[in-house]
């Protein structure tokens, strides 16, 4: 497929999606004060923010409360007592993960919600379950999307198959997820003319949720606007697991929409961020790096970090699967 835009062109299409405090909430087990989730809702508001995503959505028989902060589960009261009834044009999403989520439980029907979207996140393998997922929060009234994860150590066969799945689901936006961080511009092109290609067989929207462990989360996210992608996922300061995300500051000074402001957001990176990343600790590192290039689960370089190791070239053979 042609690339749709340049670094020049206004797409009124396109997207931005904040998964701040999901993303970033796996840093500090979802720990977020009240003042700064509702900071950073105003925030996103003001910015002209399309979607915010608030957590995860998972049930609380299969995680201990007392380890996780509020957004690890995304209750319909604590949603509200940030957003009241979201009279806004930002959508409200959280993330389920195949399995782990009591769908009859804790899955209201949207009348009786603030919450607009459901993103499934499911690896390949589990294709299935998480259609039932898709159609369930689709039946209950729901905007859907599918997040297929892992996809650099998918074979395309594989992939292809899953979309055409996915496709035939209710599911509204497929994201590509490069949860490993070791895809490069030109296999993400590649990878977007795969998912267009479905997207445009069953009227789907694309989206995109790049890592930055080779410090590429926003130039692939970009590339993939270029192909198409409409759905942009970004965290404030690339906040997220390991070596975080592409940057939401980043994506609202690049888009050419008029509606997108980055003075809110930078007013907040200053009030809230600055300080935040004083306690806790993500983003780049060398060791990140390394999972990257070997296409690698990123905890093996949290626990790398964790253990305060800097022995690099062992890292690499014990990535390499060398004794």
């Amino acid at each position: 497929m042609e690339n749709v835009g340049n670094l020049q062109s206004y797409r009124k299409g396109v997207k931005i999606l904040d998964a701040t405090l999901r993303d970033g909430g796996i840093v500090n087990s979802f720990y977020f004060k009240d003042d700064f989730v509702k900071a950073l809702y105003n925030a996103n508001l003001a910015a002209g923010v399309d979607i915010m995503e608030f957590g995860y959505k998972v049930s609380k028989k299969m995680f201990d409360t007392s380890k996780f902060g509020k957004w690890k589960f995304c209750e319909e009261k604590d949603i509200r007592a940030v957003v009241g009834e979201n009279k806004t044009d930002m959508q409200i999403s959280v993330m389920s993960d195949v399995g782990r989520v009591d769908l009859k439980e804790e899955v209201l029907p949207k009348k009786e919600s603030v919450i607009d979207m459901y993103r499934i996140a499911t690896y390949v393998h589990q294709i299935p379950a998480a259609v039932e997922m898709i159609e369930y929060c689709a039946k209950m009234g729901y905007h859907t999307c599918c997040n297929l994860m892992a996809i650099s150590k998918t074979q395309e066969s594989n992939l292809k198959q899953a979309l055409e799945i996915v496709g035939q689901s209710p599911a509204e936006v497929i994201v590509i997820v490069d949860s490993f961080g070791s895809l490069y511009p030109e296999e993400i092109r590649r990878i977007c003319d795969i998912y267009m290609e479905v997207a445009a067989k069953y009227g789907k929207q694309v989206g995109i949720h790049a890592h930055n462990n080779q410090q590429l989360a926003f130039a692939n996210t970009i590339e993939a606007c270029a192909k198409g992608v409409n759905y942009l996922d970004g965290t404030v300061c690339g906040m997220g697991r390991g070596a975080g995300n592409c940057f939401t500051e980043a994506l609202l000074g690049f888009l050419k929409n008029p509606k997108y402001k980055m003075e809110p957001v930078l007013k907040f990176i200053r009030e809230y961020m600055n300080p935040l990343s004083k306690e806790v600790k993500w983003g780049y590192d060398t060791a990140y790096l390394l999972t990257g290039l070997y296409n690698a689960h990123p905890y093996a370089a949290i626990d790398f970090i964790k253990a305060g190791r800097d022995d690099y070239e062992q890292f690499i053979q014990e990535l390499m699967g060398v004794d």
